[in-house]
């Protein structure tokens, strides 16, 4: 059992991976539904707007966004950037060239490939002396 105390507000709490206690997830995700319900009603609030009329941190909306649990709108001005190329994205971590070149060279990693036989070792064969 690994007891820690909570980044929010400090309270002692049974750790299971994350690291604020279930009052606060319970309470940070009820303020997720809130800024969603608000992006949905506004879809060209900018994230400044939204951060300072739902009082959370721009931050955290950042956050949910990388997730891919908050999307805007192309008119809402709202992007970040792709951590891999830094082209602007709108919800997410990479651009879809970069997952793609990512799916890609993972997909190359478990792609087997026959060995090829060397044609001047075909004929070799094992030689002793004084037989």
């Amino acid at each position: 059992m690994d007891v820690r105390n909570c980044k929010k507000c400090g309270n002692l709490f049974d750790y299971t991976g994350n690291p604020v206690c279930p009052a606060c997830e319970k309470q940070m995700e009820e303020k997720f539904l809130e800024v969603r319900q608000y992006i949905y009603d506004h879809p060209g609030a900018s994230m400044p707007t939204v951060a300072e009329d739902m009082d959370i941190p721009i931050q955290q909306i950042k956050k949910w966004i990388r997730q891919e649990r908050l999307c805007f709108t192309k008119d809402s001005g709202v992007s970040i950037d792709c951590e891999k190329c830094g082209r602007p994205i709108l919800t997410g971590r990479f651009c879809p060239e970069c997952k793609k070149s990512m799916a890609n060279t993972l997909n190359n990693l478990y792609v087997t490939t026959a060995p090829q036989k060397d044609k001047k070792s075909a004929g070799a064969k094992m030689r002793f002396l004084g037989n």
